[in-house]
């Protein structure tokens, strides 16, 4: 049992603290808030720590204006033109949630979208050589769109039918093509598809953030393309979806998810050591009383010897007066850069939000530039994005450190997130999140097993 009151917690056999340092970069708190929901609905005991006096750390979207330029270090703070603090939700680490995607999965199963609002991404767009178009996903769009030449819209188009034919347990349906041995390459080279084409197939569609992925088996490529398609036929308007009032909602529904399931929430609580025994984590240390547990999930600035530098994201935030050039006036849209577009190894993600989201005052517009950093000088790596919006109020320049860990966990029973990439989706965040679980619980992850089970709080039959 737990005396919340004395801090006494006694032999919890699960703790998973949202473990973060006032440092840049070094949070992954709606990934552990979602896992704590998660384990909470599973029936394990929770303990979840966090040092800061509000949920959902480096993800929280800062509130009001004034927050944000104190953060920032900008001593002359927000002019009267930006209207009230108050009306502004700035997120620090932007996400789009795919309509179909892993995390909206999670919010479905486990019922947390009942305690959150969203709404439809206006527009989806990829850069080509300078210029925004609308990303092109379905057999329509493909003969409409001005990316390609007539020829190439019909090859295009030919593609998108068999991807949404494709049916790895369908041979009829293959057309050839081993699902399990024929690299994507090879794939486009069947349907004579350009470089262009290429380019905003794999990362606007596919959403790679490199072209690794053009000599692995296609399968998964097309799986994602499939996702996307699905999850733009959900809405119409583009594949994504964003909660009102900032990301920062998200780790607030899965507290309360856990809260009702049990587990215990502990904000302003400070973490001073993580205790082991025999090589492994029997508990967690803060003013001097100890948090037993028997597993333990933590970022990775918290266990510096247990994770190796992954490389840098820069992320710029600009305050926008205006909507962005050629997005036919889209309140919210995503623009990818392919990395070919200009020469690079990573994309460059671009994500706009206004007034329409509740995250800033009426008139205004929030837009953030992201990518991996490649060279010395990481602003200007993003300034082609920079380019496309055009006069900017306001910018916020982040420079934040990525860490991966250097063990899986199971023997110090200490898992250890990765850090937040440069997408502007959850869909890698929800690939650590399932990877983490399945090092946890020694099984993969179930998305049917994650249904509650609400007559454990309602008293109704099972469904």
């Amino acid at each position: 049992m737990v005396s919340v009151g004395t801090v006494s917690c006694q032999c919890f056999p699960w703790c998973l603290p949202n473990l973060s340092e006032i440092e840049w970069g070094h949070w992954t708190p709606v990934l552990e808030c979602i896992l704590s929901g998660i384990m909470s609905v599973n029936g394990k005991k929770v303990l979840h720590m966090d040092r800061n006096p509000y949920y959902g750390g480096e993800s929280s979207s800062i509130t009001p204006l004034e927050e944000l330029y104190k953060r920032f270090e900008i001593a002359e703070g927000p002019p009267e033109s930006m209207g009230r603090g108050r009306d502004w939700n700035v997120d620090l680490i932007p996400k789009f949630l795919m309509a179909n995607g892993q995390l909206v999965k999670m919010l479905l199963y486990t019922e947390v979208t009942r305690y959150l609002d969203f709404k439809v991404v206006e527009g989806s767009f990829v850069y080509k050589a300078g210029k925004i178009y609308k990303v092109p996903s379905t057999e329509t769009e493909a003969l409409a769109s001005n990316l390609m030449g007539m020829f190439e819209k019909r090859r295009f188009r030919k593609f998108l039918v068999f991807v949404a034919n494709f049916d790895e347990n369908d041979p009829k349906t293959l057309e050839g093509v081993d699902p399990h041995t024929t690299t994507m390459r090879e794939v486009y080279r069947r349907f004579d598809l350009g470089q262009d084409v290429i380019d905003f197939t794999g990362h606007a569609l596919a959403l790679y953030r490199t072209d690794d992925y053009l000599d692995q088996p296609c399968l998964e490529t097309i799986n994602r393309i499939k996702l996307y398609s699905e999850s733009l036929a959900r809405y119409g308007k583009s594949p994504y979806l964003y909660p009102l009032y900032g990301l920062g909602e998200l780790p607030q529904g899965f507290a309360r998810l856990s809260a009702i399931y049990g587990g215990t929430y502990m904000l302003n609580k400070p973490v001073d050591e993580i205790v082991m025994e025999g090589g492994k984590v029997v508990g967690v240390k803060s003013e001097g009383e100890v948090a037993r547990c028997k597993q333990l999930i933590c970022d990775p600035s918290y266990v510096p010897d247990r994770v190796r530098p992954a490389g840098k994201v820069v992320r710029v935030i600009c305050i926008l007066s205006h909507p962005i050039r050629n997005t036919n006036d889209s309140n919210s849209c995503q623009i990818i850069i392919p990395q070919n577009q200009l020469g690079r190894k990573s994309d460059i993600y671009v994500c706009l939000i206004s007034s329409a989201h509740n995250v800033a005052a009426q008139g205004k517009y929030i837009a953030i530039a992201s990518t991996t950093v490649e060279t010395d000088s990481p602003e200007s790596e993003v300034q082609p994005a920079l380019d496309l919006l055009e006069p900017v109020d306001q910018k916020f320049v982040a420079i934040s450190d990525i860490y991966e860990p250097t063990e899986d966990g199971t023997e110090s029973q200490i898992f250890c997130s990765r850090s937040y990439d440069a997408t502007t989706h959850f869909e890698t965040t929800c690939d650590d999140i399932k990877d983490i679980y399945r090092r946890m619980a020694g099984a993969p992850f179930d998305f049917e097993s994650m249904k509650r089970r609400q007559n454990d709080v309602f008293g109704e039959d099972e469904q």
